[in-house]
């Protein structure tokens, strides 16, 4: 029997990554005949995304293989912007078009598709020039991935300049959320003027145009977004196939992990607040110290992820700090020590998975969301930048399962915060997250085990995986 080859092209950096080797994971579990090529992208930046693949490479099933891709004319990444990932993703296409060459004039397997990231849509015309259906991974959630469609009708359909709902006071009615959506909580890059938001758009745009979109959520969890997407007929076909999740991590355990977990055995269930920001998330001194105060003042348990930022100006994820003191108030980690812990880089899965831990103050990126849904922990919400104001929005608004600390925070890349968050609003946030007995403590609870159910055979992404799985069967003997 021929067997069939499938081909990821996720965009750089580690979560994007993450997410799709996870996906080729559960396909190969229940795909016998079909075989998974990853195409890496590796940003200048990121040392962490060539560790993470020889990992792989080693404990991977083998028919799972990772092939690093070559760019082609260098960018300069002297500015991160929406801009330079586009422009560098793009210089990645030969190389894409002499692999897709070499697989398309193999006998051992027929290629039976393309999986593009959410960001490298250019990638279509690629698959296209080979005559091969491609299909989007989508990684964040349903209602986000209905918010950038409603955006691009409303630019592309009402001629609306959607980069003007910047600083207004707008809501807007979008199908895939339940209520209207404040313009406050866009993303940044809809109300980019310098041709971001244009690009963003035009990413969206090209969704239509493939056979299919995978998301990573569960039909449980965005039951309205997802049944408002499978209603639109001009949306190719959806498959919720999550929550895909990496629940051992991307790093081997080492002696930090170890004593994070030892520090955790020793305190009471679910007593412990858990801060943390993403790779990417950190404050500046001010911002700390109100932090800082909160905890104090709160008097709950709590680990904290606290993570020094990149020097000013320069894209670089943030680093750990040598001594936590120099930012943060006099006396904190002596008059906390019986309490708290402060730490660097944190083992974000374990650390939810730990009965010790009761809450967590995220971000609010989509890996995350998920991760503390899966955990059944729920969250205080504190977005920084992409779309973690709308999944702030979402956690909060329409599911229920999340308290506020901020909705509309926003501290992007290479920019300062808009504002400092006083440690009154972070202490009545932590408290109002470690109450023992509330509604979106039992919703997140109840959604625990509802995560489990839809990848179980029967259960509403399994079902998605298998009838995805058909479609990319199907294809095979349509490319002879």
């Amino acid at each position: 029997m021929k067997k069939a080859e499938l081909v990821f092209i996720p965009s750089p950096g580690m979560g994007h990554l993450v997410s799709t080797v996870e996906l080729a994971k559960l396909l190969i579990d229940r795909g016998e005949q079909l075989s998974i090529t990853v195409l890496i992208m590796k940003l200048p930046f990121d040392k962490k995304v060539s560790s993470y693949t020889s990992m792989l490479s080693e404990s991977s099933d083998s028919r799972i293989r990772f092939l690093d891709l070559k760019p082609g004319e260098s960018s300069s990444q002297s500015t991160f912007s929406s801009a330079f990932l586009y422009h560098f993703i793009d210089n990645h296409k030969s190389s894409v078009r002499d692999i897709l060459a070499e697989m398309t004039n193999s006998a051992s397997s027929d290629l039976a598709g393309v999986v593009i990231d959410m960001f490298c849509t250019s990638m279509i015309d690629v698959a296209n020039e080979f005559g091969v259906p491609s299909y989007i991974f989508y990684t964040s959630g349903a209602a986000m991935l209905g918010l950038v469609l409603h955006m691009q009708s409303l630019r592309a359909d009402f001629n609306e300049d959607v980069t003007n709902y910047k600083n207004s006071d707008v809501e807007l009615a979008i199908p895939t959320y339940i209520n209207p959506v404040p313009a406050k909580v866009l993303p940044s890059v809809i109300f980019d003027k310098d041709g971001g938001c244009d690009m963003f758009l035009n990413q969206a745009k090209r969704y239509k145009e493939t056979k299919g979109i995978i998301i990573n959520t569960f039909l449980e969890l965005e039951s309205h977004a997802v049944k408002a997407l499978s209603n639109d007929k001009t949306i190719p076909p959806v498959y919720a196939v999550g929550p895909v999740l990496n629940l051992k991590g991307s790093n081997g355990p080492n002696q930090d992990t170890e004593m994070i977990m030892k520090w955790l055995d020793n305190q009471p269930v679910s007593s412990v607040v858990f801060l943390c920001f993403g790779s990417a998330g950190s404050f500046d001194g001010e911002q700390v110290k109100e932090i800082a105060h909160a905890l104090q003042r709160s008097g709950v348990r709590f680990l904290w992820s606290l993570r020094r930022p990149p020097p000013k100006g320069k894209f670089q994820f943030p680093g750990d700090y040598e001594d936590p003191e120099e930012v943060l108030p006099e006396g904190f980690l002596r008059g906390t020590a019986e309490v708290g812990k402060v730490i660097g880089w944190a083992p974000q899965v374990a650390v939810l998975s730990h009965p010790a831990v009761g809450g967590f103050v995220s971000h609010c990126g989509w890996n995350s969301t998920l991760e503390s849904v899966w955990c059944g922990v729920p969250m205080a919400t504190w977005p920084l930048y992409a779309e973690q104001q709308t999944n702030a929005f979402l956690m909060v608004k329409d599911l229920g399962m999340a308290v506020e600390i901020k909705m509309d925070f926003r501290k992007d890349f290479l920019m300062e915060a808009n504002e400092i968050v006083r440690a009154v609003v972070i202490e009545n946030g932590i408290k109002q997250l470690m109450e023992s007995e509330s509604e979106f403590r039992n919703k997140v609870k109840e959604m625990k085990e509802k995560s489990r159910m839809a990848l179980h055979g029967g259960g509403s992404s399994s079902d998605s995986l298998r009838r995805f799985l058909d479609d990319i069967m199907d294809n095979v003997p349509k490319l002879h």
